[in-house]
């Protein structure tokens, strides 16, 4: 058997843009025949995966997965709205997630070098369905809580944006109710912090800079005293918390009371503390920018590359 070097694969790589597993594995059952490994990328859809690699993911679903004391909130890219909706799709990133819920990663690159099994890893699973779905398939990101009470999850639209919860709290009915009603509320509301704790003393300081500005070029201010000016400016940061911080934000279903409020009733009727450790929110596609090209332009490179 062929003797195959980290430079083998890294050639290889280069010549198909398939993963480095991909080509290793390539590779090895071609006996380090080159050409023979590239064939054996194009019969697996591995190629035809790595042509598809420039092309932009936009489109895709947010999912949610709880399984025992993990919670799993993962965004997978796709092309096309019409392949986001098809139920290959909704496997695929099905599959993803569980493997997430059972591996844990820390990052994206240490998921798709995890194993499904068989040898196989996530990358090389993914880069097989781009060849049967045929279009490029990215996991974008993903958030994995394990848990010492228990998690909400909350999907909205099949997938256009999903919110999770972390209770550090027993699933007792009081608790269960809140996380529904909370799980929806950070839909609607989309905080950025849980409590006004976790704002940085250096975004504060900067959006006091910027409230300041504001009320000395505000005309209704002129001639206000710098003591007047500095009430003011406190009190819009104080509204930056309610508008953005989980915890002291007002309720959507009952503006007079705040969340951390409506926690607190809970808990009273649970008759133990009802405790939300942390939260996250994605919406799909969020800071993707997506490509558009006219027909014309479109035909004019195709015409272009023929020539080359």
């Amino acid at each position: 058997m062929a003797e195959i070097s980290a430079k083998d694969v890294m050639r290889l790589r280069e010549q198909t843009g398939a993963g480095m597993m991909d080509c290793k594995r390539a590779l090895v059952d071609a006996e380090g025949d080159f050409e023979k490994a590239a064939e054996l990328l194009r019969e697996r859809g591995i190629a035809k995966a790595a042509k598809r690699g420039s092309k932009i993911a936009a489109e895709g679903i947010v999912y949610a997965l709880t399984e025992g004391d993990v919670g799993v909130l993962v965004e997978v890219n796709c092309e096309s709205d019409f392949v986001s909706k098809g139920e290959k799709f909704h496997e695929v990133v099905a599959a993803v997630a569980k493997t997430i819920a059972e591996k844990t990663p820390a990052d994206v690159p240490a998921l798709l070098a995890s194993d499904m099994g068989g040898g196989k890893t996530v990358e090389t699973f993914i880069s097989e369905q781009v060849g049967i779905i045929g279009e490029k398939i990215s996991v974008r990101r993903f958030t994995v809580y394990r848990t010492e009470g228990f998690t909400e999850t909350y999907i909205h639209m099949g997938g256009t944006m999903g919110v999770m919860l972390d209770f550090a709290t027993p699933a007792n009915d009081a608790a269960k109710a809140l996380a529904h009603e909370l799980v929806l509320h950070t839909a609607f509301a989309k905080p950025a912090y849980l409590t006004a704790e976790e704002v940085s003393a250096e975004t504060i300081e900067k959006e006091r800079e910027i409230l300041k500005q504001e009320a000395l070029n505000d005309e209704r201010n002129a001639g206000k005293p710098e003591a007047v000016l500095d009430r003011i400016v406190e009190g819009k940061v104080k509204k930056f918390y309610e508008e953005n911080c989980l915890l002291e934000q007002k309720f959507v279903k009952d503006d007079k009371v705040t969340v951390k409020q409506l926690i607190a009733q809970a808990s009273k009727e649970a008759g133990a503390p009802v405790v939300l450790k942390r939260f996250v929110f994605y919406v799909m596609g969020q800071g993707i920018e997506k490509k558009s090209e006219d027909l014309s332009e479109e035909v004019a490179k195709q015409v272009e590359a023929m020539k080359k």
